[in-house]
This record gives structure tokens, sequence and C-alpha cells, in this order.
């Protein structure tokens, strides 16, 4: 299908890394670890036999991001970690967002936060500036999100951190002759570097000439049909899962009693389940 030397490997290599999941938690914090708490997930679906067409693929995937991402704003969260690592594939082929540990909540109307935080190649260039900022960090996330799905590789580049910041910061992404041009004026406007300028904190995304063959309220219902869904025999079927993770034997840590007494567990209060060994302990 592709030449040698096209974009298309890169393509398929990135559009399949939106499509593989990974059998993980959705964060690693030492002390829940401790207390063997663990947060529950639905269990996704991989897949990589599966040769993907870039915009086709890229339209529909980004317009059941912007519903994710926008539905967190409206409750004044910033998200701060999207990328291709956290966007998974339930069984019938929707998008969901994963990995919450970067959230900053309570981030209504003009309130902004001023954390350095976020994935590299993925941080809007107010966050390396220092500066406070708000929602729109997670537009500039998407434009780099989108850009690698459409093109194939990164939009900023750099040998070492120190770098590839300094793309971030200057650079103006490469975009190809063979791009869609809506593709690329889309793209124009996410990485407007003037965050209140940016296209999604400004105007309305969903009205973006890229997306003029999607019927929101028809995605937002589930109701269009995905342009891939996972070979599955039920929604327990790990069989597109990489063996050396299902070859993995739990190992539970040591609780440690003084580490457990040492925090509120008021925190835990509303979970559904608590190990009645973990409550003799506490009593």
């Amino acid at each position: 299908m592709f030449e040698k030397g096209s974009w298309g490997p890169k393509i398929t290599r990135l559009l399949l890394k939106t499509l593989l999941v990974l059998l993980r938690l959705p964060w690693s914090d030492a002390n829940l670890q401790q207390l063997r708490i663990w947060p529950q997930m639905e269990n996704y679906c991989g897949e990589t036999s599966v040769l993907m067409h870039g915009l086709f693929f890229s339209r529909f995937y980004a317009a059941e991001i912007i519903c994710g991402l926008q539905f967190l704003h409206s409750k004044g969260i910033i998200y701060r970690d999207l990328k291709l690592d956290n966007v998974l594939l339930d069984k019938d082929g929707h998008i969901k967002i994963a990995d919450f540990g970067m959230c900053k909540e309570n981030m209504f109307e003009d309130a902004k936060t001023s954390t350095f935080c976020g994935t590299p190649d993925y941080i809007a260039p107010e966050i390396l500036l220092g500066q406070k900022y708000n929602t729109a960090v997670d537009w500039w996330s998407f434009g780099v999100l989108l850009y690698e799905m459409l093109i194939g590789q990164s939009p900023f580049h750099g040998q070492d951190e120190e770098e590839l910041f300094q793309s971030i910061r200057m650079d103006n992404p490469f975009y190809p002759r063979w791009l869609n041009k809506d593709a690329k004026d889309i793209l124009v406007k996410l990485f407007v570097r003037e965050p209140e300028r940016r296209l999604g904190a400004k105007g309305n995304i969903r009205q973006h000439a890229f997306f003029q063959e999607i019927n929101w309220e028809v995605l937002e219902e589930r109701a269009m049909e995905p342009p891939f869904k996972p070979r599955v025999k039920s929604a327990s079927d790990c069989s597109n899962f990489d063996k050396e993770f299902l070859n993995e034997k739990p190992r539970l840590s040591c609780a440690d009693r003084a580490l457990i007494n040492s925090m509120d567990q008021n925190m835990f209060s509303n979970f559904s389940f608590v190990n009645p060994k973990m409550e003799r302990m506490l009593s």
C-alpha cells in the first residue's frame, strides 16, 4: 500500500499505538500500592494486525477526544497529559481517555494554575515559560496528538529535553505538501502560542471544516460507527494483549502498619470494598 521510504509505515505505527492497550493501572501511587488499593478500569482491547488510513481514522478519533476534553473542561478539570498512550479503545471501537493522575480540578472560568507537569513532547509553551495556564494547554496537546496521527511524527524535535523544549517554544511545525488543507489549517490554529488565541480555547473547534463530516449529536450518543472494531470474543478476551504482560504474576507489596496509621483513612470512606484484614489492623 505504501511505497518504500514513504510516510505510510510511520503513520501506521503511530495509529496502531493509539489502538494498542497495555495491561496497566491508571496510575501508580506508591501509597495506594502499599495499601493494596487499585482503581478499577473497564477491560480494553488491543489489535495489532490492521492497517490504518490516516485522515479517516484521525478525524473520527480526534472528534471523540474533543468530546472527552470538553466534558472534562466543563467539570473544571484540566487533563494535562493527553498523548497517544493515554487514548484507548473499548470493545466497540470507541475512544476512552485514561490515566487522570495529572489532572487539576476546580479550574472554572478564569482560574489558572502553574504546576510544571506533562509529557515532554506534548507540553504547551506557556508551561515551559513558567506562566500560569488554563485549559488551553490541553488543546495544544491535542494538536500534537492530531499531528502525530495525521503526519506520522512529532511536530517538535530535539536531541535532548532542552532542545525539544526550545523547539516547542520557537519552531513552526513542518506540514507536508500532501496534507489535506483543512487538516493543516486546524493544526496551525491549535499551535498558536498565545493560549487565549488557540483554537479550542477560542472559537468552536467542532465547527472547523476538518470536522464537517462529523455529526456531533450522533457521535456523542456513540451511534456513529467506529472505523475499526477490535476482534474480541468477549468483554474479558485478552488475546490482543502482549504475552509479556499476561505472563506476569501479580505480586502484593507488604502493608506497612506505620504508613497506614499515618494516613487519613477518611479519604477511602467511599470505596465500595475494604479488605477486612485492613479494618482489623486499624481497629
